[in-house]
C-alpha cells in the first residue's frame, strides 16, 4: 500500500511510478489466468482462430482472399504461436491475457501522469474487472490486442502532450495505430477520438502537423485492407440493425465516464484526464452508432477498447475521492481504493464466474463431440446446418473418423474457406437418401437461427419426409441427433 511519506521525494516517484504499473498489470493477468481453459471449452468464434491457425501460411493467404481478411494478420500471428507451442486452449488465449495486461498497464500510466498515482492505480484495477474486458480476457480473437495498442498510442499522444515528443514516439505512434487497424479496421477510430484531445488541448502546430502525419500514414496502410473487406461484407450481414434497445449499454458507459469526467481536477500545464479518456470513451461508441445507421454493424467488441477511457474516468473518480478524504483522514484514505475495488469485485462475481465457464458462450463446439463418437457408427453419413457447424469437425476430426460429410463437395482447408464448399440441393438430396443412418450436427434451440438457403432447406425437408429421429443429445448450445431413414424411397 502506498504511505504518505515523502510524496514527491526522488525516492518515492520511481517507486510509486514502477507500483502504479506492476499492480493492475499482475491483476489483469491474476483475472485472466482464473480459469483460463473454461473447462475445456472453444467456442465458434475461437473455433476459427483454432481451425485457420493450424493451417500452412499459403493456405490461411488464399483464405483471406474469400473470407476474414479483416482478421488476416491475427490468423498469421497465431499459425506462429501455434507452430512453435502447438494448438491448445493455454495458446490460444494467452496472447489476450498477456495484451490485456499491457492495456492495464497503459491506463495506470496515463492516469498516474494526468491525475496523480491514485487515479492511475485505481483506473489500470477498474479496467481489468469491466465485465467485456473479462469477456475478452479468454478470447482466441484480435480484440484483446487492438485494446493493447490502442493504449500504447494514447500513451504515446499523452507524452507529447506533456512536452516529451521525439520522432521515435511519432514514429511508434503511427506504426501503433497501423498495426491496430491492420488487426481490425474499426480501431481507426481512435484517430478522431485522438483528434478531440488535440482540440481539447489546444495542441501546437507542431504537433498538429506530426500527428496528422503519423495519422495519414496508418490510414493508408490499412486503407486497402479496408476497401478489400468491403467485398466480404456479407460475413456480417447477421448483425441486426440498431435498436433504442441496443444503445442502453453505450448511454450508460457515457453516463458512467460523463461523472468521472466531472469529477476530474486537471493539473496545471498538461492535458486532464477528462480531456484523454472522456473522447477516447465517447467517440467509438457514437461513431459506430452511426455508422450502424448506414449499414448494422454495431457489436461492442469492435469499439472494445473505448473501455480504455471508462476506466480512466473511473479512475480519476476513486483518485480524486481520495484526494478529497486524505487532508483529514490520511490513514482512511489509503483504503479507499481497496474498498472500492472488493464492493465491485463481490458485485460483478456472478458475472465474473459465467464469463469463465462453458455455458458463458454461445456453444462450445467441443462439448458435441464426445456424442459424436458414442452415437456414429461404421459407414455412418454426417451433415451441418447450417454449414457452419462444420467447425465441430474441423477442430475436433477425430471424433468424425469414419463418417461421411454426404453434403460437403470440398473441405473448408482445401477451398479455402471456412465452411467448405456444399453440393446442389438435389446431390445432397440424392446422397442423403443413399444412407439409412445420418448425424446432424446443428445449434441448439436456444441458440439456434432460422433456416435459410435451399441447401440446409433440403437437409430438413429430407429428413422430415423420409427419416425418423432414433436419438437427440444438446450440450452448451450445439445438438447433433441420429436419423435412420424410415423406408426404402423408390
Amino acid at each position: 500500500m502506498f504511505t504518505a511519506k515523502a510524496p514527491g521525494s526522488a525516492q518515492a516517484r520511481p517507486r510509486h511510478s514502477i507500483l502504479v504499473r506492476l499492480i493492475p498489470v499482475l491483476w489483469t493477468l491474476a483475472l485472466g489466468f482464473w480459469g483460463l481453459s473454461r473447462q475445456d471449452s472453444v467456442w465458434r468464434d475461437e473455433a476459427a482462430t483454432w481451425q485457420v491457425a493450424q493451417r500452412s501460411t499459403a493456405e490461411i493467404c488464399r483464405m483471406l482472399g474469400n473470407v476474414d481478411v479483416v482478421h488476416g494478420l491475427y490468423y498469421l500471428l497465431m499459425h506462429g504461436l501455434f507452430a512453435c507451442f502447438g494448438p491448445g486452449t493455454t495458446t490460444l488465449r494467452l496472447p489476450s491475457v498477456l495484451a490485456m495486461g499491457v492495456a492495464a498497464a497503459c491506463v495506470a500510466a496515463i492516469g498516474h501522469r494526468l491525475a496523480g498515482r491514485w487515479a492511475g492505480l485505481a483506473g489500470g484495477m477498474a479496467f481489468g474487472l469491466l465485465p467485456a474486458v473479462q469477456f475478452h480476457l479468454q478470447e482466441g480473437r484480435p480484440y484483446a490486442l487492438v485494446a493493447a495498442g490502442a493504449g500504447i498510442s494514447t500513451l504515446l499522444l499523452v507524452t507529447v502532450l506533456q512536452g516529451r515528443a521525439r520522432t521515435v514516439h511519432w514514429v511508434a505512434y503511427g506504426a501503433t495505430v497501423l498495426l491496430c487497424g491492420l488487426l481490425n479496421w474499426f480501431s481507426l477510430m481512435i484517430l478522431p477520438a485522438h483528434l478531440a484531445t488535440l482540440l481539447r488541448t489546444r495542441a501546437g502546430r507542431g504537433v498538429w502537423a506530426r500527428w496528422a502525419t503519423a495519422s495519414a500514414v496508418a490510414v493508408a496502410g490499412v486503407l486497402p485492407l479496408a476497401l478489400f473487406s468491403r467485398s466480404q461484407s456479407v460475413q456480417v450481414s447477421w448483425i441486426p440493425p440498431l435498436t433504442w434497445h441496443m444503445m442502453i449499454g453505450p448511454a450508460v458507459l457515457l453516463a458512467i465516464g460523463g461523472v468521472g469526467a466531472l469529477l476530474d481536477r486537471p493539473r496545471a500545464g498538461g492535458p486532464s484526464v477528462a480531456a484523454v479518456g472522456l473522447p477516447l470513451l465517447a467517440v467509438p461508441q457514437l461513431g459506430l452508432i452511426g455508422l450502424s445507421l448506414i449499414q448494422p454493424l454495431f457489436l461492442d467488441r469492435y469499439i472494445l477498447f473505448s473501455l480504455l477511457g471508462l476506466a480512466l474516468l473511473i479512475g480519476t473518480a476513486v483518485g480524486s475521492a481520495v484526494r478529497a478524504a486524505e487532508p483529514r483522514l490520511p490513514r482512511a484514505s489509503a483504503w479507499i481504493l481497496p474498498a472500492v475495488v472488493a464492493v465491485a469485485m463481490v458485485a460483478l462475481l456472478p458475472q465474473s464466474l459465467a464469463k469463465r465457464s462453458p455455458e458463458g458462450r454461445a456453444d462450445d463446439v467441443l462439448a458435441i463431440a464426445s456424442d459424436v463418437r458414442r452415437l456414429k457408427k461404421p459407414g455412418g453419413a454426417v451433415l451441418f446446418l447450417p454449414s457452419a457447424r462444420r467447425d465441430t469437425a474441423s477442430v475436433s476430426p477425430d471424433a468424425f473418423a469414419g463418417l461421411r460429410d454426404i453434403a460437403l463437395t470440398r473441405s473448408p482447408r482445401k477451398s479455402g474457406t471456412l465452411k467448405g464448399l456444399e453440393a446442389d440441393p438435389g446431390r445432397i438430396r440424392a446422397a442423403m437418401l443413399a444412407h439409412r443412418r445420418i448425424l446432424l450436427v446443428t445449434d441448439a434451440p436456444g441458440v439456434a437461427r432460422p433456416v435459410r438457403g435451399a441447401r440446409d432447406r433440403t437437409k430438413i425437408s429430407v429428413l422430415e419426409r423420409h427419416f425418423t429421429v432414433v436419438a437427440d443429445e444438446q450440450v452448451r448450445g450445439r445438438r447433433v441427433t441420429v436419423y435412420e431413414r424410415l423406408a426404402p424411397v423408390r
